[in-house]
């Protein structure tokens, strides 16, 4: 077998360097420094919650997790209600099919736009004009319109993760550089092929980031339709027990949204990961 050169050994030296930079990596110190601020908060609140000395207002950390557990196997209300978990689901599943539906058109709306100019001037007008309305504010509309079934839950969500995606992905496809797409033209491609192939490749990683920006603002959206108009459902348990002055299990239904929300987040995190593998 013939020996390699100092050129390729040199080669092969920096290819793998490279490729172990690219590989993530866990740091223990920043999840050691993570736990430690979570202690730190939790110590806070415990001392917080024995000065006031009322469950009412605030009630230990101890409190709060006994409550969390124990309504993971009781139903709440008691008479045809749900465990919490069986709660969270029904949250993280209107979360799902609407953020899922909304990243899709959002996706579809920002690849048009950045394609074809005549429409994103025509568009751009009316993403800017209904960015900044809240989903909130149209709440008491879709119940007139829809009832307080499933659909304006959906639609609620729909609308306030499409304008946040179109505008992800127009920045993130206008990012792409051009030299990129030439040379996928001067191959052969096709401008359609050309964008679900490269364009679209390339930005994926910031889309992905607005993906993750709009999962925070449909959660928004859920919870405050779910404190109005739903018998089921994280929001619905929150405000329900804020009238019956349960807050532990207030907290606990705060808690199991976080919960889920880092979960969500975590897997959108793994998935830009995946994408580029750069990224830390």
């Amino acid at each position: 077998m013939a020996t390699q050169s100092a050129s390729e050994l040199a080669t092969d030296d920096v290819a793998i360097r490279l490729a172990d930079r690219r590989r993530p990596k866990i740091s223990l110190g920043r999840a050691g420094f993570g736990l430690l601020g979570l202690i730190v908060a939790a110590g806070v609140w415990e001392l917080v919650s024995y000065a006031k000395n009322d469950p009412v207002i605030l009630p230990t950390v101890q409190e709060t997790a006994r409550t969390f557990w124990h309504y993971l196997s009781v139903q709440y209300p008691a008479v045809q209600g749900k465990t919490l978990w069986q709660h969270a689901l029904v949250s993280a599943a209107r979360i799902l099919a609407g953020w899922g539906a909304g990243v899709v058109i959002g996706i579809a709306v920002g690849g048009v736009m950045a394609s074809a100019r005549l429409i994103r001037y025509v568009l751009d007008p009316l993403i800017e004009i209904t960015r900044p309305l809240p989903p909130l504010a149209f709440i008491p509309l879709f119940i007139v319109w829809f009832g307080i079934g499933e659909t304006p839950k959906f639609i609620l969500i729909l609308i306030g993760v499409v304008p946040v995606m179109i505008i992800a992905t127009v920045s993130a496809l206008d990012s792409v550089p051009p030299e990129l797409v030439q040379a996928s033209r001067s191959l052969g491609a096709s401008p359609l092929w050309s964008l679900i192939t490269v364009r679209l490749r390339s930005a994926l990683p910031p889309i992905i980031t607005g993906m993750r920006l709009a999962m925070g603002g449909a959660w928004t959206s859920i919870v405050a339709v779910e404190l109005i108009a739903a018998t089921s459902g994280l929001g619905y348990v929150i405000n329900n027990a804020g009238v019956n002055l349960q807050t532990p299990l207030v907290l606990s239904g705060i808690l199991a949204i976080s919960v889920l929300g880092i979960l969500f987040d975590s897997l959108l995190r793994l998935l830009r990961r995946l994408a580029d593998p750069t990224t830390r």
